[in-house]
């Protein structure tokens, strides 16, 4: 039962990192364009990418 009480905070500590991780991800953008990723493997490049010497 001892072991409870430390666990119960650092669980609630945990998920509010999560939390805090999810909503910076909403505001930062990272959901804008969910099918600009999707679709841009189907387009080729126009030119090759040459190799560095």
């Amino acid at each position: 039962m001892d072991s409870l009480i430390v666990l119960i905070p650092i669980s609630l500590i945990i998920a509010a990192g999560a939390l805090g991780a999810f909503l910076w991800s909403l505001r930062s953008g990272q959901y804008e364009d969910l099918d600009g990723a999707a679709s841009r493997i189907l387009f080729d490049e126009d030119r090759p990418k040459t190799p560095k010497r």
